[in-house]
């Protein structure tokens, strides 16, 4: 009776196991499917710099590119409380309810969420009461959410995506690691029971192209092993997405599937727009039985845009696009206009930092007046009905495109 009962036991686990997924999106064979089994063709935008913010998309170029640089350039211009202030104001106007009712409108049914770790190391830290509200919205909207840890503990890049420290110490750092277990850990009991959250794409672009890095390649499957283990102990059901060495480009690193519910994604930028640039991803997903998604691209004129989704969705493959708003530049489905005086803020964030450069800056830096009024504006700037819905972007996307909401930005035709 005992050998009997130990038999039962992993069939019974299977049976679990199989009915917790019938609540989930989930994995079958090449595809992604939602609750019910019927495929799933994400179509998704990202949420670029809300809680990752990116200097480029301020116009900082040659400026401050990390968040923690522009943290810095904050709290230089605004002060402690001042920049404080600013930041909260800034995550709470960036993506509104408003913005998802826009997307869900457009056609999209998805969104990948960059995250950045340092907002979710506590269980009633900042990020999760900012996730939380939009996988609310979400959910009412119908649309599924991404978790992308875009910034890690350690750095995946060592580069300004990850707010890295110039080397990517995560593969190499037990005690990054370690760290990196927790936040996920952290985040997947949060979610584990929210069907509205699609999964986990596990760590954003690890590895960067540069060749003193490659001998990195061969631990990141391990680790990406380790951390999935982790993970479903507190989360079975959640999609884990495993992007590449080389910026999510390379699936040499990968062998035999290792997780039954897992997906692989890709990135792309600056290729030609057609099937060769996603050929070996094609056949990576026919040798191993398992779902592809390319997490981002774009960055691009309307027209390349266009000619790649083409291609993808010829192929049956998902997409998420990069951003979804940015500043002033139409590639993003709303562009945010520059306040007033933002030149002024550009040009300052691009004179040389550091205390060798103290008197330097006082003699550039704007009057604290044209500071304050210029964050004051940039923080209803970011609001939607400031914005200006980009429809070319959307059309190339094949989404609806006159959706724009009642604002003083209008839209780009």
């Amino acid at each position: 009776m005992f050998k009997f009962r130990l038999l039962q036991f992993p069939l019974l686990l299977l049976v679990l196991i199989s009915q917790g997924r019938a609540q989930f999106a989930h994995t079958d064979h090449k595809q992604i499917v939602d609750a019910a089994g019927k495929p799933l063709l994400l179509r998704a935008t990202n949420l670029g710099n809300w809680l990752v913010p990116e200097g480029y998309m301020w116009l900082f170029e040659g400026g401050p590119q990390s968040p923690s640089e522009i943290r810095g350039l904050v709290l230089e211009l605004l002060g402690p409380e001042g920049s404080a202030a600013f930041w909260q104001k800034y995550r709470e106007n960036y993506v509104t309810r408003e913005d998802i009712v826009l997307l869900r409108r457009a056609g999209f049914n998805a969104i990948r969420v960059p995250l950045q770790y340092n907002l979710f190391e506590s269980d009633d830290a900042e990020g999760f009461k900012l996730l939380d509200r939009l996988i609310v919205w979400s959910r009412a909207e119908g649309l599924y959410v991404v978790l992308d840890l875009h910034a890690a503990p350690g750095g995946q890049t060592g580069a300004n995506i990850d707010d890295g420290v110039g080397y990517p110490w995560l593969y190499q750092s037990p005690q990054e690691q370690e760290h990196l277990i927790a936040i996920w850990r952290r985040l997947a009991t949060h979610y584990r029971d929210e069907p509205a959250v699609l999964g986990y794409d596990l760590l954003n672009e690890p590895i960067p192209h540069f060749p003193k890095l490659a001998p990195l390649n061969s631990l990141l499957e391990p680790l990406y092993k380790k951390l999935s283990g982790e993970i479903r102990k507190v989360d079975a059901h959640h999609i884990l997405f495993l992007g590449g060495a080389q910026w999510d480009s390379n699936f040499s690193v990968f062998g035999k599937p290792f997780d039954s519910n897992v997906a692989y994604t890709f990135h792309k930028y600056w290729t030609a727009p057609d099937e060769s640039v996603i050929r070996q991803y094609i056949d990576f997903r026919e040798r191993y039985d398992v779902p592809i998604w390319m997490g981002e691209s774009g960055e691009n004129t309307d027209e390349w845009i266009a000619q790649f989704v083409k291609a993808l969705e010829k192929n049956n493959i998902g997409w998420a696009f990069w951003p979804y708003k940015k500043m002033e530049k139409p590639s993003a489905v709303v562009s945010i206009i520059p306040p007033a005086d933002w030149g002024k803020i550009v040009d300052f964030a691009k004179l040389p930092r550091g205390t060798a450069h103290v008197e330097e800056r006082l003699k550039a830096r704007p009057e604290q007046e044209t500071i304050t009024r210029a964050f004051a504006e940039l923080m209803e700037s970011v609001r939607l009905q400031k914005c200006r819905v980009n429809e070319g972007y959307l059309r190339a996307l094949g989404m609806k495109s006159d959706i724009a909401p009642v604002s003083a930005g209008g839209s780009a035709k």
